[in-house]
């Protein structure tokens, strides 16, 4: 009997939202067997977008012609700079509390740009489609600021010559990179740009649908995308990849590792998902340039595709959880040599064009989001009593 409930408990479980339509979109579909940006399909735009390409069909609705895009690349490009004021934040953050992380680095600089915005209170659809190209174009700027600052090198001036994620890179470390490097991070954009409804997307538009603005979603977009359960999850499996080579290098295995992580219930990092149960789609793709990448320029980092590769089969056989796109991502950026707390704020930059997608999505067709809860504590009672 008690199994039975216990069973049924677990059934009707649904915490977090679990299982709950809370409202409709026409920016992405997520399911079990598809990840869908407006009707094109992951692997497809993986293989033959770039990242411009789909910050333009999830911004403006469509995929561009060629003369839109060279145009909408263009009035990016115009947009990178950021404000001397916000710079010198960004860069008395790093050299009086490096220690802060490069999210709340982030989130404050976009609340800074917030007040330099002449339509910041403005949540017309012209005004928020310049709001939201005009952050596309500067995050990358203020996270290579930060990043040079923290390294301390004088920061960079956004590079004209180069695509976005190329010019991302560039900010971040000052040096021109490769084709091969500059095409991987523009695929990683393209698999984290959009993914319906999930935490740190709902946040933005719970608060977009209170006609706050723009900057006010995002900057709780950027607070909900750095919990660990969400886009610091890729920090998290890198950290954890990071803890087991040492288990390894240190005499012990792989095997011995995880072992020990399922009997103490260890959290395992980059594995799981809420809605892919036999794997998330982008996983596999971003592994593959990952590894690719590594081998032709840094084949010493094979060893953590390696270790991925071990760790996930054991996970896979003893618990049937595939990894998430998290998982190769650490792998990968790790690879490439990036800062691991830098991992999320790159998710920032590519995760804007879907939150701004959905942020003017719920300003033009608006509800204010305010669901029921069960109450679960004393019933009524006297206060006299």
């Amino acid at each position: 009997m008690a199994q039975t409930e216990e069973k049924t408990k677990k059934q009707t479980d649904n915490r977090g939202l679990a299982g709950q339509v809370i409202g409709e979109t026409s920016v992405c579909a997520v399911n079990q067997s598809q990840l869908m940006y407006r009707g094109y399909e992951i692997a497809d735009l993986a293989e033959h977008a770039t990242f411009e390409e789909v910050a333009h069909l999830l911004l403006i609705g469509h995929k561009p012609a060629p003369e839109e895009l060279s145009s909408f690349k263009s009035e990016l490009v115009s947009m990178r700079a950021i404000p001397d004021s916000v710079k010198d934040v960004i860069i008395q953050i790093a050299n009086n509390s490096p220690q802060t992380h490069p999210m709340g680095v982030l989130r404050t600089a976009v609340s800074l740009l917030s007040h330099l915005c002449p339509v910041c209170e403005d949540n017309n659809a012209d005004a928020d489609l310049k709001k939201s190209m005009q952050l596309l174009a500067k995050i990358p700027t203020c996270i290579g600021v930060h990043q040079m600052a923290l390294d301390g090198k004088t920061p960079v001036d956004p590079d004209p010559n180069l695509d976005h994620a190329a010019n991302l890179l560039w900010c971040m470390s000052g040096e021109v990179p490769h084709e091969s490097e500059a095409k991987v991070m523009d695929v990683s954009l393209v698999l984290y740009a959009e993914h319906d409804f999930n935490a740190s997307t709902f946040t933005s538009r719970v608060i977009a649908s209170t006609n706050s603005d723009l900057h006010s979603c995002v900057c709780g977009g950027i607070g909900a995308l750095k919990g660990n359960l969400h886009g610091g999850a890729n920090e998290a499996a890198m950290e954890m990849l990071q803890e087991i080579m040492t288990a390894v290098e240190s005499g012990s295995t792989a095997e011995e590792f995880m072992q020990n992580a399922f009997e103490t219930k260890k959290k395992l990092m980059g594995f799981g998902h809420r809605v892919y149960k036999n794997g998330d789609h982008r996983a596999g793709i971003l592994r593959s340039w990952g590894l690719k990448y590594a081998n032709e320029a840094h084949p010493e980092a094979i060893k953590w595709f390696d270790l991925g590769d071990e760790v996930q089969a054991i996970m896979l056989r003893d618990k049937n959880i595939h990894p998430n796109v998290d998982f190769p991502c650490g792998m990968t950026y790790f690879a490439m040599g990036i800062p691991v707390p830098q991992y999320t704020p790159i998710f920032v930059a590519a995760r804007i064009t879907g939150w701004c997608a959905h942020i003017m999505e719920q300003h033009q067709n608006n509800r204010i989001i305010r669901p029921l809860a069960h109450y679960a504590g004393e019933e009524l009672r006297n206060w006299n009593d």
